[in-house]
Protein backbone atom coordinates (compact mmCIF):
# COMPACT_ATOMS: atom_id res chain seq x y z
CA UNK A 1 0.00 0.00 0.00
CA UNK A 2 1.08 3.34 -0.60
CA UNK A 3 2.59 5.54 2.32
CA UNK A 4 0.49 8.73 2.91
CA UNK A 5 2.69 11.84 2.37
CA UNK A 6 3.07 14.51 5.32
CA UNK A 7 4.69 17.55 5.10
CA UNK A 8 5.65 19.66 7.67
CA UNK A 9 6.67 22.97 7.85
CA UNK A 10 9.32 24.21 10.46
CA UNK A 11 9.87 20.63 10.45
CA UNK A 12 13.87 21.34 11.74
CA UNK A 13 12.54 23.07 14.97
CA UNK A 14 12.48 21.64 18.40
CA UNK A 15 8.67 21.08 17.62
CA UNK A 16 8.63 20.49 14.49
CA UNK A 17 10.81 18.12 15.01
CA UNK A 18 8.99 16.03 17.29
CA UNK A 19 6.02 16.31 15.04
CA UNK A 20 8.01 14.90 12.09
CA UNK A 21 9.10 11.42 14.36
CA UNK A 22 5.44 11.48 15.67
CA UNK A 23 3.96 11.04 12.18
CA UNK A 24 6.95 8.94 10.93
CA UNK A 25 5.92 6.72 13.75
CA UNK A 26 2.39 6.21 11.79
CA UNK A 27 4.10 4.64 8.80
CA UNK A 28 3.92 7.84 7.28
CA UNK A 29 6.60 9.46 4.53
CA UNK A 30 7.45 12.79 5.94
CA UNK A 31 8.64 15.45 4.19
CA UNK A 32 11.06 18.30 6.57
CA UNK A 33 10.42 21.43 5.92
CA UNK A 34 12.55 24.32 6.55
CA UNK A 35 13.83 27.37 5.39
CA UNK A 36 17.26 28.65 6.84
CA UNK A 37 17.75 25.40 8.28
CA UNK A 38 17.91 23.22 5.30
CA UNK A 39 20.57 21.34 7.01
CA UNK A 40 18.75 20.17 9.90
CA UNK A 41 16.24 19.46 7.66
CA UNK A 42 18.41 17.39 5.44
CA UNK A 43 19.69 15.51 8.87
CA UNK A 44 16.34 15.22 10.19
CA UNK A 45 14.85 13.20 7.27
CA UNK A 46 18.47 11.05 7.48
CA UNK A 47 17.83 10.08 10.79
CA UNK A 48 14.26 8.96 10.27
CA UNK A 49 15.19 6.89 7.42
CA UNK A 50 18.12 5.35 9.55
CA UNK A 51 15.28 4.60 11.68
CA UNK A 52 13.38 2.58 9.54
CA UNK A 53 11.24 5.27 8.26
CA UNK A 54 10.52 7.11 4.70
CA UNK A 55 11.48 10.71 4.72
CA UNK A 56 12.71 13.77 2.45
CA UNK A 57 13.70 17.54 2.76
CA UNK A 58 12.78 20.18 1.30
CA UNK A 59 13.66 24.10 1.74
CA UNK A 60 11.86 27.00 1.03
CA UNK A 61 10.39 30.39 2.63
CA UNK A 62 6.66 30.29 3.31
CA UNK A 63 5.87 33.82 3.14
CA UNK A 64 7.46 33.69 -0.45
CA UNK A 65 4.24 32.56 -2.41
CA UNK A 66 6.00 31.86 -5.24
CA UNK A 67 8.64 29.82 -4.24
CA UNK A 68 5.80 28.27 -2.11
CA UNK A 69 4.11 27.17 -4.89
CA UNK A 70 6.99 26.41 -6.82
CA UNK A 71 8.38 23.67 -4.45
CA UNK A 72 5.13 22.46 -3.89
CA UNK A 73 4.56 21.71 -7.49
CA UNK A 74 7.74 19.75 -7.75
CA UNK A 75 6.90 17.95 -4.43
CA UNK A 76 3.24 17.23 -5.56
CA UNK A 77 5.13 15.41 -8.81
CA UNK A 78 5.32 12.46 -6.62
CA UNK A 79 2.24 12.65 -6.07
CA UNK A 80 -0.59 14.13 -3.62
CA UNK A 81 0.53 15.14 -0.18
CA UNK A 82 -2.52 13.90 2.41
CA UNK A 83 -1.59 14.95 5.59
CA UNK A 84 -0.23 18.73 6.15
CA UNK A 85 0.91 20.15 9.41
CA UNK A 86 1.51 24.26 9.33
CA UNK A 87 4.03 24.72 11.88
CA UNK A 88 6.75 27.56 10.58
CA UNK A 89 6.10 30.37 12.72
CA UNK A 90 7.82 33.33 13.66
CA UNK A 91 7.78 36.12 16.28
CA UNK A 92 9.08 39.52 16.77
CA UNK A 93 7.56 40.90 19.70
CA UNK A 94 7.13 44.60 21.09
CA UNK A 95 4.68 46.57 22.09
CA UNK A 96 2.06 48.26 19.43
CA UNK A 97 2.70 51.49 20.15
CA UNK A 98 6.34 50.96 19.10
CA UNK A 99 5.92 48.51 16.56
CA UNK A 100 6.84 49.17 12.84
CA UNK A 101 4.76 48.00 9.65
CA UNK A 102 7.97 45.29 8.85
CA UNK A 103 7.43 44.10 12.45
CA UNK A 104 3.46 43.35 11.55
CA UNK A 105 3.65 42.28 8.07
CA UNK A 106 6.89 39.65 8.22
CA UNK A 107 5.24 38.22 11.44
CA UNK A 108 1.98 38.04 9.39
CA UNK A 109 3.12 37.15 6.73
CA UNK A 110 5.01 33.59 7.99
CA UNK A 111 2.33 32.54 10.18
CA UNK A 112 -0.66 33.49 8.61
CA UNK A 113 0.39 34.39 5.15
CA UNK A 114 2.08 30.94 5.32
CA UNK A 115 -0.86 28.94 6.37
CA UNK A 116 -2.24 29.53 2.75
CA UNK A 117 1.10 29.65 0.79
CA UNK A 118 1.46 26.25 2.02
CA UNK A 119 -2.22 24.48 2.23
CA UNK A 120 -4.02 26.20 -1.23
CA UNK A 121 -2.04 24.25 -3.93
CA UNK A 122 -2.51 20.94 -1.68
CA UNK A 123 -5.93 20.92 -1.18
CA UNK A 124 -7.57 19.82 -5.05
CA UNK A 125 -4.83 17.15 -5.28
CA UNK A 126 -5.89 15.90 -1.39
CA UNK A 127 -9.79 16.56 -2.25
CA UNK A 128 -9.10 13.91 -5.09
CA UNK A 129 -8.06 11.36 -2.95
CA UNK A 130 -11.11 11.91 -0.83
CA UNK A 131 -9.00 11.90 2.83
CA UNK A 132 -6.33 14.40 4.23
CA UNK A 133 -5.39 15.86 7.24
CA UNK A 134 -4.82 19.59 8.21
CA UNK A 135 -3.26 20.56 11.48
CA UNK A 136 -1.61 24.07 12.10
CA UNK A 137 0.28 24.67 15.29
CA UNK A 138 -1.01 28.00 16.99
CA UNK A 139 0.04 29.60 20.39
CA UNK A 140 -2.16 29.97 23.75
CA UNK A 141 -1.05 33.60 22.70
CA UNK A 142 -3.67 33.27 19.87
CA UNK A 143 -6.03 32.66 22.16
CA UNK A 144 -5.56 34.28 25.67
CA UNK A 145 -3.64 37.43 23.93
CA UNK A 146 0.26 38.08 25.09
CA UNK A 147 1.34 41.93 25.43
CA UNK A 148 3.82 42.29 23.66
CA UNK A 149 2.68 39.97 20.83
CA UNK A 150 -0.60 41.85 19.01
CA UNK A 151 1.03 40.76 15.49
CA UNK A 152 1.96 37.64 16.61
CA UNK A 153 -1.47 36.93 18.90
CA UNK A 154 -3.12 38.70 15.26
CA UNK A 155 -1.66 36.09 13.35
CA UNK A 156 -2.07 32.58 15.26
CA UNK A 157 -5.84 33.64 15.97
CA UNK A 158 -6.19 33.74 12.24
CA UNK A 159 -5.74 30.43 12.05
CA UNK A 160 -8.48 29.67 13.75
CA UNK A 161 -11.05 31.28 11.55
CA UNK A 162 -9.24 30.48 8.77
CA UNK A 163 -9.36 26.24 10.17
CA UNK A 164 -13.18 26.54 11.03
CA UNK A 165 -13.61 27.57 7.48
CA UNK A 166 -11.87 25.61 5.81
CA UNK A 167 -13.14 22.49 7.35
CA UNK A 168 -16.52 23.58 6.65
CA UNK A 169 -15.46 23.68 3.10
CA UNK A 170 -13.22 20.41 2.86
CA UNK A 171 -15.60 18.12 5.14
CA UNK A 172 -17.54 16.58 2.37
CA UNK A 173 -13.81 15.50 1.10
CA UNK A 174 -13.31 13.33 4.55
CA UNK A 175 -10.33 16.10 5.10
CA UNK A 176 -10.31 17.60 8.80
CA UNK A 177 -8.72 20.33 9.53
CA UNK A 178 -7.96 21.38 12.97
CA UNK A 179 -5.47 23.91 15.41
CA UNK A 180 -3.03 22.73 18.17
CA UNK A 181 -2.04 25.74 20.80
CA UNK A 182 0.70 25.20 22.72
CA UNK A 183 1.52 27.02 25.35
CA UNK A 184 4.94 27.46 26.96
CA UNK A 185 6.74 24.43 25.43
CA UNK A 186 10.71 23.16 26.47
CA UNK A 187 13.27 24.20 23.66
CA UNK A 188 15.12 26.71 22.18
CA UNK A 189 12.53 29.11 21.59
CA UNK A 190 11.46 29.30 25.33
CA UNK A 191 14.78 28.44 27.30
CA UNK A 192 16.12 31.14 29.28
CA UNK A 193 12.80 33.42 28.69
CA UNK A 194 10.75 31.70 31.61
CA UNK A 195 12.75 30.82 34.87
CA UNK A 196 10.74 27.54 36.96
CA UNK A 197 9.78 29.91 39.25
CA UNK A 198 7.91 32.09 36.63
CA UNK A 199 6.32 29.03 34.79
CA UNK A 200 5.23 27.66 38.10
CA UNK A 201 3.25 30.90 38.33
CA UNK A 202 2.07 30.85 34.83
CA UNK A 203 1.08 27.35 34.39
CA UNK A 204 -1.51 25.80 36.91
CA UNK A 205 0.22 22.22 35.96
CA UNK A 206 3.65 23.74 36.91
CA UNK A 207 5.87 23.04 34.93
CA UNK A 208 7.16 23.72 30.49
CA UNK A 209 5.55 21.12 28.05
CA UNK A 210 7.18 18.87 26.65
CA UNK A 211 7.65 18.52 22.59
CA UNK A 212 6.62 15.37 22.82
CA UNK A 213 3.39 16.00 24.27
CA UNK A 214 2.06 18.21 21.91
CA UNK A 215 3.25 15.95 19.12
CA UNK A 216 1.87 13.26 20.19
CA UNK A 217 -1.75 15.45 19.67
CA UNK A 218 -0.74 16.26 16.67
CA UNK A 219 -0.12 12.44 15.26
CA UNK A 220 -3.26 11.59 16.54
CA UNK A 221 -5.23 14.53 14.84
CA UNK A 222 -3.36 13.29 11.58
CA UNK A 223 -4.43 9.64 11.99
CA UNK A 224 -7.18 7.76 10.92
CA UNK A 225 -8.75 7.41 13.95
CA UNK A 226 -9.54 10.89 14.28
CA UNK A 227 -11.62 11.39 11.69
CA UNK A 228 -14.83 12.68 13.23
CA UNK A 229 -12.63 15.98 14.80
CA UNK A 230 -12.28 18.72 13.01
CA UNK A 231 -12.77 22.29 13.31
CA UNK A 232 -11.58 22.53 16.41
CA UNK A 233 -8.74 24.72 18.25
CA UNK A 234 -7.28 22.09 21.14
CA UNK A 235 -4.69 24.04 23.73
CA UNK A 236 -1.77 21.98 24.80
CA UNK A 237 -0.56 24.62 27.85
CA UNK A 238 -0.79 22.86 31.19
CA UNK A 239 -4.19 24.85 32.05
CA UNK A 240 -3.40 28.30 30.92
CA UNK A 241 -5.88 28.77 29.38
Amino acid sequence: MEAVRALVTGGSGDLGQAICRALSGLGYHVIVHANRRAEAAQALARALRDDGGSAEATSFDVADAEAARAALEGLLEDGPIQVLVNNAGFHDDGPMAGMSTAQWQRVVDVNLGGFFNVTQPLLLPMARRRWGRIVSISSVAGVAGNPGQVNYAAAKSGLHGAARSLAREMGSRNITVNVVAPGIIAGTMTDGTFDASTIKAMVPLGRAGAPEEVADLVAFLCSQRAGYISGQVIGVNGGMA
